[in-house]
């Protein structure tokens, strides 16, 4: 994760590790604090994100036309079209991450081979699951819910016993993206309000509204984030309303193109 872009970029790995107090590579190479963990796993997402992206500019010679990021992908897309400064970016995620991770207690679960449609009957169908929510609609046949740990772990037999083909506990540690969430939400809120915004080069997609950010929204915008679900499916068909397009996944892992494959 990141290999070839902090020497190539030293410039912001410095400013980095200046506001995180430790270094980003070497948490990406195991060596310092815990990858697991997502106070760590969010600026390391963010950096090496936020690198991927100057690298494929330079290669390339090309400027995009829109960006969209899962979850704290997102800050990597405002950075890319220029709405945020890379130190806002990574100040914002580095206090998020801070957040979450003292959401002790919650889980979350991936349901594959169920449509939305009957993921949301089997929830409004058992009371016991009323805490329960979703929390990102990745693609046809992948979605994920969350909510308290205990209540996840019973959600796996309503779920087998409705036809999904198969239910996989996530490694995490908090109810991200649900009403769980709400609280650390709306502490993310000052961190947010002191960050100046700018007009982008190219539309940002929202997790949200699956649809361009709003100048003057951005903040209200990130804050309800935390606490909603990630709209994945509908940005990208949003997206490829929008005509013709290469898609390219910059960042660590291939997870996104696997579920634009599935994204009619």
């Amino acid at each position: 994760m990141g290999k070839g872009l902090w020497e190539r970029f030293p410039g912001q790995v410095d400013e980095a590790d200046m506001i995180l107090g430790y270094s980003v590579k070497d948490v990406c190479q195991g060596t310092v604090g815990n990858l697991d963990q997502t106070d760590y796993t969010q600026p390391a997402l963010y950096v090496v994100s936020c690198l991927s992206f100057l690298a494929w500019a330079e290669d390339s010679g090309k400027q995009a036309s829109f960006a969209a990021g899962h979850s704290v992908g997102e800050y990597a897309a405002l950075f890319a079209a220029g709405m945020v400064r890379f130190g806002d970016g990574l100040r914002m995620v580095q206090k998020r991450g801070e957040l979450m991770a003292k959401q002790a207690g919650g889980g979350m679960a991936a349901v594959i081979g169920m449509e939305l449609e009957g993921i949301k009957a089997a929830l409004a169908g058992n009371p016991s699951l009323e805490g329960v929510d979703i929390a990102n609609i990745n693609a046809p046949g992948q979605i994920v819910l969350s909510g308290k740990k205990e209540d996840i772990i019973a959600a796996q037999a309503v779920f087998e016993a409705a036809g999904a083909r198969r239910y996989v506990p996530l490694n995490v540690s908090g109810a991200f993206h649900s009403r769980h969430m709400r609280a650390p939400g709306e502490g993310f809120r000052e961190a947010v309000s002191i960050v100046e915004f700018f007009q982008p080069f190219f539309p940002v997609i929202s997790n949200l509204e699956a649809k361009p950010y709003e100048q003057g929204r951005e903040a209200e915008l990130l804050v309800r984030q935390i606490y909603s679900p990630v709209q994945w499916v509908d940005s990208i068909l949003y997206l490829r309303a929008q005509g013709e397009m290469d898609f390219v996944e910059l960042g660590p892992g291939s997870v996104l193109t696997g579920l634009l494959r599935r994204i009619k």
